[in-house]
């Protein structure tokens, strides 16, 4: 049986769910046209602001999917092929599965497992980041494990701030509802219920990152000692010679 190398599975991951983003949005304009925008208080109903939100997702999905080529193409930044797939599969759990779909609705707790594993993945990312600065030639100085995952901490949380930001200033402009500030029947929340969504979302992407830098943290340590036996052993067989 021939294997499927990463390459070849990342690019048919990619347009596996790049198509799933394109193919619904002839489908979720005309339901935006013709759907009034009220909710009946029935589980499942949705209004037009629904497919408003479903539409800007899966644009949205469609344009950021390309993010890692872009790294890749203008900042010579290679993202290792696993890491490029993890995006990949995110975005579709969260846009097609989690709004089209409605996961966020029918499964528990869906929204924070994926906040953090996208936590996860911009920690991950910000370690190829200094790794990259720290190899380049064009750069003086390199960062100290400890400032690495300072750095790594601060990169991811902000991501996950950034993502809050992003998904506050739609729900104003389009009247959507992707803090979930509203349940599924139209009713808003009041007073703190109505920020339980966003604060969890942050305090999930805090501990996610905080996970990353430590394991990040521990190998960076592990690999500087392993390099340091390496240099020692070699220094002693020269000695020896």
């Amino acid at each position: 049986m021939k294997r499927v190398s990463g390459s070849k599975f990342r690019k048919i991951a990619y347009w596996f769910v790049l198509l799933s983003f394109t193919v619904p949005v002839g489908f979720l304009i005309y339901r935006i046209i013709i759907t009034e925008n009220m909710a009946t208080g029935e589980i499942g109903y949705r209004s037009r602001a629904d497919y408003a939100l479903m539409l800007v997702q899966c644009i949205l999905g469609a344009i950021v999917i390309n993010v890692p080529q872009l790294f890749q193409k203008y900042l010579k930044i290679e993202i290792p092929a696993v890491l490029s797939i993890m995006y990949i599969v995110f975005l579709y759990c969260a846009i097609f599965l989690g709004e089209v779909l409605s996961f966020y609705y029918r499964i528990p707790h869906w929204d924070k497992w994926l906040h953090g594993f996208s936590a996860v993945m911009a920690g991950s990312l910000g370690f190829i980041l200094v790794e990259v600065l720290n190899r380049s030639n064009r750069i003086g100085i390199a960062l100290s494990p400890v400032f690495t995952a300072m750095f790594t901490f601060c990169f991811a949380t902000s991501i996950g701030v950034l993502w809050e930001i992003y998904e506050y200033t739609f729900d104003g402009i389009l009247g959507l509802n992707m803090q979930k500030f509203m349940l599924e029947d139209g009713t808003q929340l009041v007073g703190r219920a109505a920020l339980d969504d966003t604060m969890k979302d942050i305090i999930i992407d805090c501990c996610g990152s905080m996970i990353t830098t430590i394991i990040g943290y521990i190998s960076i340590k592990r690999r500087q000692k392993n390099d340091l036996n390496r240099q020692t052993v070699i220094i002693e067989k020269t000695g020896e010679n």
